[in-house]
């Protein structure tokens, strides 16, 4: 097995679909809100433009072979896909993945990441705080009619996989009514159809009780746990308590844009040695972060990027998975195109494949 099991999450967005026509216009993408991205400050690099694969549609098969073929090329294992299912039955953006599933192609890993929350307000861009779609829980019976719809995908022999079991993420475990029940009745079914059982990643930070709700493992929040975790110096927190600014703001001249983090500080918040040994959980890290696209002077971004510290904070992930059994040497990258949050791995027109090397570079070392 590689050094270590590399898997990008993977935005299915980037095609129409009826109700992002209704909610922003005929055609909308995250492109839309790519492509129309403003400056907010001195050398703001806004907007982002994607390179070798362009302002794609995923509907289109080449694309998602060519994104697997980039993929694979750099090492990375798969695609984890973000899953939508909204309560009795109600799917959104699930062509891409249902494509990839029903043709066999491409032939690269993936598993799903169940997104569970509602859509509205600024996460999507959305400066009104509409309630876009709701996200429900009807109960036991739509739990089985849930299971039953991935249920092709976990058998599918490209499904990434921990000692047999397909690895499951839900997003947001607080908000599942009975994590426990969930779990425990998907695990029942799995067997039922041939299945080890499944391995339940919790996407949440370190102080969630993942083993009491019925959870394997968890996986945090990438960027936001290392922007919970940076430490300031003593000169920041007194200009702070001083101005109520940060130095980055102070520095880049925007009083309005108050989340600006170094990458500097990013890669040193990725130090996990204060955690405890027994908390088990595969690190995540983004090799870049820019959310203005989608929310303006609310967002957050990562400024003063550097590939060579996404290696490091690839090392400082390795650093904290290096004596797990090989099959869950996992870490997890957020994101391959996240593009509307600044936050991919696919070349863009200033960087290339930059990032892409140093995954590379981390694996061959």
């Amino acid at each position: 097995m590689p050094k270590a099991r590399i898997i990008a999450y993977y935005l299915p967005q980037f095609h129409p679909i009826p109700e992002n026509d209704l909610w922003w216009g005929k055609g909308f993408t995250e492109w839309t809100n790519v492509s129309k991205a403003k400056p907010l400050f001195k050398n703001h690099q806004q907007p982002k433009t994607p390179a070798d694969l362009g302002f794609y549609d995923l509907r289109i098969p080449e694309v998602r072979e060519q994104q697997a073929e980039m993929a694979r090329s750099f090492g990375i294992e798969g695609f984890c896909y973000w899953h939508y299912w909204f309560g009795n039955g109600k799917r959104l953006l699930e062509k891409p993945f249902e494509d990839v599933l029903r043709s066999g192609k491409p032939d690269l890993g993936f598993s799903l990441a169940w997104a569970n929350v509602s859509w509205g307000g600024l996460p999507y861009g959305d400066k009104y705080k509409r309630l876009l779609i709701e996200q429900t829980y009807p109960g036991e019976e739509d739990f089985k009619k849930h299971f039953y719809e991935v249920l092709p995908a976990f058998l599918d022999e490209r499904y990434i996989k921990i000692h047999k079991k397909p690895i499951f993420t839900i997003y947001n475990p607080k908000g599942l009514p009975n994590p426990n029940k969930f779990i425990d009745l998907w695990n029942k079914l799995a067997q039922e159809n041939g299945l080890e059982g499944i391995h339940f990643i919790a996407y949440q930070h370190f102080d969630y009780p993942y083993k009491k709700f019925g959870f394997d493992s968890l996986t945090p929040p990438s960027p936001s746990h290392l922007f919970n975790r940076v430490k300031y110096n003593v000169l920041d927190r007194a200009v702070n308590k001083i101005t109520g600014y940060r130095l980055n703001q102070l520095k880049k001249g925007t009083l309005k844009l108050r989340n600006i983090y170094t990458h500097k500080q990013i890669l040193e918040a990725s130090d996990y040695s204060d955690l405890d040994d027994g908390l088990k959980f595969f690190p995540s890290c983004s090799p870049n972060w820019d959310h203005t696209p989608r929310s303006g002077n609310k967002g957050q971004v990562i400024i003063d990027q550097k590939p060579e510290y996404f290696y490091n904070n690839l090392e400082n992930c390795y650093k904290r998975i290096e004596n797990n059994d090989p099959e869950e040497k996992i870490i997890f990258v957020k994101a391959w195109n996240e593009w509307a949050e600044g936050n991919y791995l696919e070349p863009d027109l200033s960087s290339g494949t930059e990032n892409l090397e140093q995954i590379s570079k981390f694996l061959n070392k």
